[in-house]
């Protein structure tokens, strides 16, 4: 049937681009070449090769791009092709010997840390297996009895004169112990037996013994005790000269070994910090030989057991900590840190439990993050996980602004930790890379400003290219890439026609093609498991639609649910006749990524009244505001139109009938239009035709998104209860760039029972759904007679002067 009314329907062909599988130049996907570049990203990968090559602070690299589309994959791509470039420094953590607090940080060319780390562990063992040799030998033996025998001629001189004298005196020296020492004293001699004056003293007063005698013995006594502590102390300090004697042998004996056996590791190493290292070390083993000499030992450990002191213990403090081993890299190291906790990304220092119950840790336990592993190259993490993980993302930009990085582990009971280290800083020269969806970036640079000092380079990749031959050939190499590395089945030039179409439609406009590849693919290996299950030998267009078709319907619950109210009753849509203010709008919904059309029913009453337009939504707080925009919006077309000789005074109100949920955007302010016109001017408004499409204040109609769902969608409405010659959508004109519709609706409209319009103004809009003509204003300021713009006209001003009216008799029944 046809609609009276200035505009036709779309022809067939405007309703879907379409390829001509007979224009391609191949047989199936297996004889065309693979395609190994980035297609259709000119300006974000032309950014991201731009922050690679500068070297200036801060130009790291913020990648966003919608998701979907291959962020990961197309920086992993282009940083394997950057190639080249210079292998950074091994790094290695060795012990303070001055603050062991503070460990220090040796560099070293690639591959040298390890060698490094390898010949002091070979020193080591050197130290380990010849030291405790060089304390036996015969060299070492000798010394130290030259040095105990002159110990002992000199105490034996100190006692040669002592003892005469005693003699002479009438005492005798002897040991006595006090406690673990002994120390020599002085006893009388009374009748040729030596008899302690205390015993004698007890005599005297017994008269056993004479009294001046004993005086006598007491004051000799005192004498010759402090001229015999006298030497006692010059022998304990002939002691203490002869073990420093002793352990500057030790110690001299020892340097000069191992000396000796250090000789390659100065000769190899001759760096200053290094030098200074194998300085220290030696010094602090001469300091403790004593746990030199006490390696393989026994030692009385806990609960008195005695238990062999190991080599590793001992030579603990001496061993190298390789840090970073870059020996493997044949270029800068690039790192995809798909976990980015505070560990894993900047390092950790880790504590065990000493025997005491004490958390100790020491520079063996430091252990680097991928962000130092990533040191002179790049670094490559998702922005979502960064910022989510605690302590990460405000380290990342500390880290990033001053070049260096302390590995500390993130650790919020760090007091009860009885030892901390705080190792010397690294520094950095990483290109750190952020990957990131527009809007979260776009949030993150207004909640912190920092960012665009610390990332100066933005790689925005689009979801949508142009379509061109170029562009058409780069995605056919592209699915012949993947099918060749999936080892899937060919796919033939019609399965790969319908796969062009399909990514036309995902970018929402025909002259566009998606850049979301990777859903591309699943469908393409969902089509090989149909073709598969068919037993086919290459994949054709009905897999490639069974599989599409399938997606759609594995998302599609929703959707049925939703079909199923309309179709039972519990959802009023009419899909014929004429209703004065009722029209079907259109709403897309979306469930995960599965976007869907259904109708929603649109009603508008008009009455006297100075309200103006009242929008339900607005008033159950069920509105957004772009939706509450559009309806001032329909405000402002009204007064355009018809407000021009007259006050607009009306009261309007406007409801989506059966909606529960929020409801925003202005796709449908110009089907609220067509409800008030209808309402306004009493002419029904035909059920058999959707409407979507905004609108503004000049009545000039504006697309709207999800075009080819919502069109779909009523169809299924319209299929389900019957289709006729008159159903159809009514679309805005710019809009007709955007169909992608689907074989079903296609079939329809080739067939005449279904169609689609595309409208430019309001007043094409009415004239569609009335098949009234809208009317023009004339110059004497009407609207001619039989227009639908003259009846809306002349409800507006009965309603004026209706409310005037009404006004002056409520004034005069009030005088």
């Amino acid at each position: 049937m046809s609609i009276p009314g200035a505009i036709s329907p779309l022809a067939v062909e405007q309703l879907r681009w379409t390829v001509d599988p007979s224009s391609l130049p191949f047989s199936t996907t297996s004889d065309l070449s693979a395609h190994d570049g980035i297609i259709g990203q000119r300006r974000g990968v032309e950014a991201f090769r731009f922050g690679m090559g500068m070297d200036g602070r801060g130009y790291n690299i913020f990648v966003t791009g919608a998701s979907g589309i291959g962020k990961l994959a197309m920086t992993r791509q282009l940083l394997q092709q950057a190639g080249g470039g210079v292998v950074p420094d091994d790094l290695c953590y060795v012990n303070n010997f001055t603050v062991p607090e503070e460990p220090v940080l040796l560099r070293f060319p690639a591959g040298r840390g390890k060698r490094f780390k390898a010949d002091v562990q070979a020193f080591l063992d050197t130290i380990k297996r010849d030291i405790p040799q060089l304390f036996e030998s015969q060299e070492y033996i000798n010394s130290k009895n030259e040095i105990i025998e002159t110990h002992d001629r000199k105490t034996r001189d100190f006692f040669k004169n002592l003892e005469a004298k005693v003699k002479d005196a009438g005492f005798v020296l002897v040991n006595m112990q006090m406690g673990q020492v002994q120390r020599p004293d002085i006893v009388p001699m009374v009748d040729g037996e030596p008899v302690h004056l205390l015993k004698l003293e007890e005599m005297a007063e017994k008269g056993r013994f004479p009294r001046e005698e004993l005086v006598q013995l007491q004051a000799k006594y005192k004498v010759l005790k402090e001229e015999i502590d006298t030497i006692f102390l010059e022998v304990r300090e002939l002691q203490k000269e002869v073990k420093r004697k002793s352990e500057e042998v030790d110690r001299l004996m020892f340097l000069n070994a191992a000396r000796d056996l250090a000789r390659p590791l100065f000769a190899e190493y001759a760096e200053e910090k290094v030098v200074a290292h194998f300085e220290g070390m030696l010094q602090h083993m001469s300091d403790n030989l004593d746990a030199l000499r006490a390696m393989g030992q026994p030692q009385q450990g806990p609960m008195g057991m005695f238990v062999p002191v190991t080599a590793e213990s001992v030579l603990h403090d001496y061993q190298v900590n390789l840090l970073v081993d870059n020996s493997g890299l044949e270029g800068p190291p690039i790192i995809f840190e798909s976990y980015p906790t505070y560990r894993k990304l900047f390092g950790s220092i880790e504590r065990a439990m000493d025997r005491s119950g004490l958390w100790r840790t020491d520079f063996t336990k430091i252990n680097a993050g991928s962000f130092v592993r990533a040191n002179g190259g790049y670094l490559v993490l998702n922005l979502m996980d960064a910022i989510s993980e605690p302590g990460v993302w405000q380290t990342l930009k500390r880290a990033l602004k001053t070049s260096e990085i302390e590995i500390q582990t993130f650790d919020p009971y760090y007091f009860i930790t009885a030892q901390g280290l705080k190792p010397e800083p690294v520094k950095m020269e990483v290109k750190v890379v952020v990957l990131a969806t527009p809007q979260l970036y776009h949030m993150l640079r207004h909640y912190d400003p920092e960012v665009t000092k610390i990332f100066k380079v933005w790689a925005d990749f689009d979801s949508v290219m142009n379509r061109d031959d170029a562009a058409v050939e780069a995605v056919t190499r592209l699915m012949a890439s993947f099918a060749n590395e999936r080892k899937l089945m060919p796919f033939g030039r019609e399965a790969v026609a319908l796969l062009l179409e399909h990514s036309v439609r995902l970018a929402g406009r025909r002259e566009k093609m998606s850049t979301t590849f990777p859903a591309l693919c699943d469908i393409m290996e969902e089509a090989h498991f149909f073709a598969h299950a068919a037993a086919a030998e290459t994949v054709g267009a009905t897999h490639v639609r069974d599989a599409i078709l399938a997606r759609r319907d594995r998302a599609g619950q929703y959707e049925e649910k939703v079909q199923e109210m309309i179709d039972r009753g519990s959802v009023f849509i009419d899909t014929e006749g004429a209703v004065v203010g009722q029209v079907n709008g259109l709403a897309v919904f979306g469930v995960g990524d599965h976007m869907f059309g259904k109708p929603t029913r649109i009603t508008a009453t008009t009455a006297m009244g100075r309200e103006g337009i009242i929008n339900i939504e607005r008033e159950s707080d069920l509105s957004g505001a772009i939706h509450n925009k559009g309806m001032l919006i329909l405000a402002g077309f009204l007064r355009r139109r018809f407000a021009q000789d007259k006050p607009l005074t009306l009261a309007a109100s406007i409801a989506f009938e059966q909606s529960y949920g929020g409801v925003d955007g202005d796709s449908a302010s110009s089907t609220e239009l067509y409800a008030i016109l209808s309402s306004l001017a009493g002419v029904p408004l035909s059920q058999g035709i959707a409407v979507t499409g905004s609108v503004n204040q000049k009545g000039e109609v504006q697309p709207i998104g999800g075009v080819n769902e919502k069109i779909e969608g009523f169809f299924e409405c319209c299929r389900r209860n019957g289709l006729t010659d008159g159903q159809g959508v009514m679309i805005p004109a710019a809009n007709v760039g955007d169909l992608m519709l689907d074989e079903d609706v296609m079939e329809a409209v080739r067939e005449g029972r279904f169609h689609i319009w595309a409208v430019k103004t309001i007043e094409e809009g009415i004239e569609l759904l009335t098949g009234m003509p809208a009317g023009v204003r004339g110059e004497d300021g009407t609207f001619p007679d039989g227009t639908l713009f003259a009846l809306a006209d002349a409800r507006l001003r009965a309603l004026a002067e209706g409310l005037k009216a009404f006004g002056e008799k409520k004034d005069d029944a009030q005088a």
